[in-house]
């Protein structure tokens, strides 16, 4: 495989290797956990389901809970040392 793959393509091959992990672990889990993909028949015949707990608990993953506890900020050293008086 080395012979057909040149060095430079590694990061470009690992990135979208990224990228499409990521695709595929949302369409999965889309299709499983979300309350709103009837698969079911007994669920499909129902225009509107009341499963609102269910809702909730897809809506509110843990990475959702972990992050609200977080300061809303990407790069804080930076901020701070923007933001402060120089005088």
């Amino acid at each position: 495989m080395g012979r057909w793959i040149k060095p430079e393509v590694y990061p470009l091959m690992a990135a979208m290797t990224f990228v499409t992990s990521m695709c595929v672990f949302q369409l999965t889990r889309n299709a499983f956990l979300n309350p709103d993909v009837r698969v079911n028949k007994d669920h499909r015949k129902t225009a509107v389901l009341e499963n609102y707990e269910e809702g909730e608990k897809y809506a509110e993953h843990g990475l959702r809970k972990f992050l609200r506890t977080r300061p809303p900020e990407i790069m804080p050293t930076i901020n701070h040392f923007f933001s402060t008086d120089s005088k």
